[in-house]
């Protein structure tokens, strides 16, 4: 019960002592062209909140595979395990992304404006009409250059095997004709949810990372084989 006391703290502490610092870092985009190296810049400090957690929490993540990413926007698909999903990702993928969160996280002091300078998209699981427009808001974020991570589960798997695939999630790559980036994610549900959420636990996270699958996959194949095939590929990385 302390560290997860201490974790929150952290999650929510860190985030109030550096949300002064976010006008500055916003002024200091003018002095770059790419936004490849924008979002570098707005990312160093998500990057050390997440470095921070993941300390606090006794968490280590080793990351495998190639992060020869592209200079432009790349969807990342990956598993959804568990509440330490994010932190880990942010931490372990050297490529700077915003993600496709549930509105209620707007909630949430101070960690919301540094989730609009990401470039993060939220869904509101209420109104049908939110994800036509979550799926407007990431396919104009790509476009422009911008990285998205999203769950196509939808929800945590906890550490049950992984749920099925939403198509949908996919149109955001065919519309922007970027590439996909599979990650497979193991362990974080062992930190948290197998305790009922009621506590944390160190332990050990793999991430890895997936070959690039190319946009012109779906001049050949439907939204919904394209789901099954980057499932497959994640489940296997996980086995």
């Amino acid at each position: 019960m302390i560290r997860l006391i201490r974790t929150l703290g952290t999650i929510v502490g860190y985030a109030a002592l550096v949300t002064p610092k976010l006008n500055s870092v916003k002024k200091s985009l003018v002095n770059y062209d790419a936004v490849a190296e924008k979002d570098l810049v707005t990312n160093q400090y998500p990057k050390k909140w997440a470095d921070k957690i993941l300390k606090t929490a006794g968490v280590k993540v080793k990351v495998h595979g190639n992060q020869n990413y592209p200079e432009n926007g790349v969807l990342f698909i990956s598993n959804h395990e568990g509440n330490f999903d994010i932190p880990v990702l942010i931490y372990a993928i050297n490529k700077p992304f915003g993600f496709v969160s549930k509105v209620e996280v707007k909630k949430i002091p101070f960690l919301h404006k540094w989730m609009d300078l990401l470039n993060c998209i939220y869904l509101d699981r209420t109104d049908r009409r939110s994800s036509i427009q979550m799926i407007r808001d990431g396919v104009a974020s790509l476009k422009e250059g911008h990285s998205i991570m999203i769950f196509p589960e939808g929800t945590r798997s906890k550490g049950r095997g992984m749920a099925e695939f939403k198509a949908g999630s996919f149109k955001l790559a065919k519309s922007a004709g970027v590439p996909i980036i599979p990650i497979a994610i193991k362990g974080t549900s062992q930190l948290m949810e197998k305790y009922n959420s009621k506590k944390i636990v160190p332990g050990h996270v793999d991430v890895t990372i997936l070959d690039a699958i190319e946009p012109d996959i779906f001049d050949r194949y439907s939204l919904q084989e394209v789901a099954n095939l980057v499932h497959e590929r994640i489940e296997t990385a996980m086995k």
